[in-house]
């Protein structure tokens, strides 16, 4: 076996990583070197092993090297890996829409989703959701809609179209000039103030950007109840259900992000259940293989379909990737579904967010830690010098990164986002795992209190 360093030097020699300042590796940002992986746990090529608390990206829900899924992919591949989906189909596309069909979000009331889109990332499907929206407009002769709202504080993503309508500064200020400018509106994120106060002051921006600009709006978008890549923020199931009145009352789709939320993350299987609301795309990614393989699927209903049949080619939606519908990445979503079902995941996952709540009790009290904040099994620790919601690090990056280092030291794998410190592990974890990401995490926050990076 090649060894650990080799390995990294290596690398430093031919990758470039993704969502990383190079120069920052190997110093001060250490770079692991994975071998395997097993259950919750990563394992580098010195035999190190880490519990992977932030699900690799998010992606990851019964842990790493699942064996049903592995011999689903590996049946799939002595049967068919690929075929191209223009003009063509295969049993694990179909069967995958079926299911994914018959588990979407329902309201009796509304015409049902009755029709999936494949793409092969979360990003893709982001575009394939924005282009629908506008494209179903554009083939009824309505020129005037080409605008979308977006939640300040969001984020869907970071192809150009995707990231047009992100609100996170770290990802959008340098492409700015690159990108369409979305009408942002007031998030519902209740941090540091009641939930439902936030919804409504919230719904209140959303309803006057409609009132004076709805007639150029396409779509909503927002990712329903938390807002993972701008800090693990979260909101009411309140907001939700305003923002689908609000949206139907003035004649725009919603677009529901729970590329991150999906499949049980938020205790249900789509976080919209808890809402009782049903969006007009659903876009779903990352947990939809177990974490094993790329897909994308846009769910939404039969009357934007209907919207894109005619005999001109420009009334078609023309959009497509090499890979959609992937023959093996639809086997792994399969199985995924199959997992989900067969071992009552959504049950069996609130005695583990019980867990996770008792476990995040233990850091309460802790001078840094100015909010901490729970949906489902996303647990988030925000960390202020001195502990008030109204202050922060002179260098919020610097700051994660003391965590990261002081985590990865202790065999867990956190990735904060600047200043916030975040559980969402995958379902096969512990009660001792759970315990340990605890210990670890206060031993990161209490490093962090004594060696942070403060105002000047």
């Amino acid at each position: 076996m090649i060894a650990d360093d080799q390995w990294r030097r290596r690398d430093l020699q031919v990758l470039w990583h993704p969502c990383t300042q190079m120069a920052e590796h190997p110093d001060p940002l250490p770079l692991l070197t994975i071998a395997s992986g097993h259950g919750a746990y990563l394992v580098d090529h010195s035999g190190k092993r880490y519990l992977d608390a932030v699900s690799s990206w998010w992606v990851n829900l019964f842990g790493h090297a699942e064996p049903r899924i592995a011999e689903a992919v590996a049946r799939q591949a002595k049967k068919l890996s690929q075929v191209i989906l223009a003009g063509a189909s295969h049993e694990p596309a179909v069967e995958l829409a079926e299911q994914l069909l018959q588990l979407a979000p329902r309201d009796p009331d509304r015409e049902p989703l009755a029709k999936v889109f494949y793409a092969d990332n979360g990003s893709a499907g982001i575009e394939v959701a924005l282009k629908m929206a506008f494209h179903w407009f554009r083939n009824r002769g309505d020129q005037l809609r080409t605008r979308f709202v977006s939640l300040h504080n969001g984020y869907h993503g970071e192809t150009l179209g995707a990231l047009a309508v992100g609100d996170v500064p770290l990802y959008r200020r340098v492409y700015a000039p690159l990108l369409a400018e979305p009408l942002f509106v007031r998030s519902p994120d209740a941090f540091g103030t009641d939930p439902k106060i936030a919804s409504t002051m919230a719904l209140d921006d959303l309803r006057r950007t409609l009132e004076q600009c709805g007639e150029t709006v396409c779509a909503v978008i927002l990712e329903p109840l938390v807002q993972c890549a701008g800090g693990m923020r979260m909101h009411s199931p309140d907001y939700l259900k305003g923002a689908r009145a609000l949206c139907d009352q003035y004649g725009v789709f919603l677009i529901a992000d729970e590329i991150a939320v999906g499949f049980g993350r938020t205790g249900t299987l789509f976080a919209c259940e808890q809402a009782a609301i049903q969006p007009d795309f659903l876009c779903l990614s990352k947990g939809l293989t177990g974490g094993t393989l790329p897909l994308a699927a846009v769910i939404t209903t039969q009357s934007v379909y209907d919207g894109f049949l005619d005999r001109s080619r420009e009334r078609a939606f023309l959009h497509s990737h090499s890979y959609t519908g992937n023959a093996l990445a639809c086997a792994a979503a399969l199985q995924t579904l199959r997992i989900l079902k067969d071992d009552a995941i959504i049950e069996t996952n609130r005695e583990r967010t019980q867990w996770l709540a008792n476990a995040a009790n233990t850091l309460d009290g802790h001078g840094i830690v100015c909010e901490r904040r729970q949906t489902g099994m996303i647990v988030a620790f925000e960390l202020s010098p001195d502990g008030t919601p109204n202050s922060e690090y002179a260098d919020p990056a610097r700051a994660g990164l003391r965590a990261y280092r002081y985590a990865l030291e202790h065999g867990v794998l956190l990735r904060p986002l600047g200043n916030v410190l975040y559980w969402m592990p995958p379902y096969c974890v512990d009660q001792g795992d759970i315990e340990k990401l605890a210990t670890v995490t206060q031993g990161a926050i209490a490093e962090l209190a004594q060696h942070g990076e403060w105002p000047q």
